[in-house]
């Protein structure tokens, strides 16, 4: 009895032993990222809240300045005028726009159809194409001479606007470029949230007589909120985190008339051309504070998943 206990105990011992063993394995594989992560991440949203309270240049700090560098920023016409309003228009359109997109892609590729392969990476191929490429390739598309006005000459709209760059329709156009080239990234995380939902689920509706439609609304949608809410943060950031279009398309100063001047935009002018990075430091802190409080905002407008 004494030695089955003494084994028993050795058995406890030894998987107690392999747990720990294995713990610092993990550990292990993951120092390095969490390292890189607290040290680019957090500790570089520290910094710049730090360094936003300095007037400082290439070569360093030159003095404290307190709250001014927030002070001009509120009172700089370009940065409230321009790249919070274009940031947010772009955002408010874009987002539930593509998450419309990506939802509705993810439906029809769920289906059992034919090609349905084929589909699935015709649909998500755009987002993983080069977005440089695509934003010149775009560029040289609505010229007044290319492809965009030509077909629209053919059904009787005769026009020579260049699209991405005029005051009223850059901004549009380059929001009509990022709902396509997204859309399949969202498709994506949908499609694996709507194949984790039970096909006993719709099999129980069907016998209560419920069509397409009323399956999908009722059962479906309420069950993806916590793949709405997921989608709705990371396209969220993304939006307000826009830069590269407007930079390829627009330029440096965001070209026709700061009408494709974002806040990162607005952030890169002030580092790139002036080297003030005390006041790119502000308005990082700025955008970082728009982006925790959307964030906010959306967990909780989605709240708790239902169970099914």
């Amino acid at each position: 009895m004494a030695s089955t206990s003494v084994a028993a105990s050795d058995q406890v011992s030894d998987l107690r032993s392999e747990r720990s063993r294995e713990a610092r394995v993990g550990l292990a594989f993951i120092a390095v990222p969490m390292a890189l992560f607290l040290f680019l991440q957090i500790f570089a949203i520290f910094y710049a809240i730090y360094i936003s309270f300095f007037d400082w240049g290439i070569r360093g700090p030159r003095e404290f300045v307190g709250l001014a560098n927030y002070s001009d920023l509120l009172g700089d016409g370009v940065f409230i005028g321009k790249a919070i309003p274009n940031t947010l228009v772009y955002t408010a359109i874009v987002v539930p726009c593509q998450m419309a997109l990506g939802l509705s892609l993810a439906v029809i590729v769920n289906q059992k159809i034919r090609g349905q392969t084929f589909f699935r990476a015709a649909f998500y191929f755009p987002a993983i194409a080069s977005s440089a490429a695509i934003v010149v390739l775009f560029t040289f598309l609505t010229q007044p001479d290319g492809l965009i006005n030509t077909l629209l000459g053919f059904v009787g709209i005769e026009t020579d606007l260049n699209w991405t760059n005029h005051p009223g329709t850059a901004l549009p156009s380059i929001m009509v470029l990022a709902i396509w080239t997204t859309s399949g990234t969202m498709m994506l995380f949908y499609l694996a949230s709507l194949q984790s939902i039970s096909r006993e689920v719709y099999e129980a509706a069907a016998l209560d007589g419920a069509n397409w439609w009323s399956a999908f609304w009722k059962i479906t949608f309420p069950l993806l909120r916590p793949a709405h809410f997921f989608v709705a943060v990371i396209s969220v950031i993304g939006a307000l985190q826009m830069f590269d279009q407007s930079f390829i398309a627009g330029g440096t100063d965001g070209s026709p008339a700061n009408s494709l001047t974002t806040m990162v935009l607005f952030l890169y002018r002030a580092t790139a051309a002036t080297f003030e990075f005390g006041y790119a430091a502000a308005v990082g802190v700025v955008l970082l504070v728009f982006i925790m409080s959307l964030t906010l905002i959306q967990r909780r407008l989605f709240g708790q998943a239902p169970t099914p």
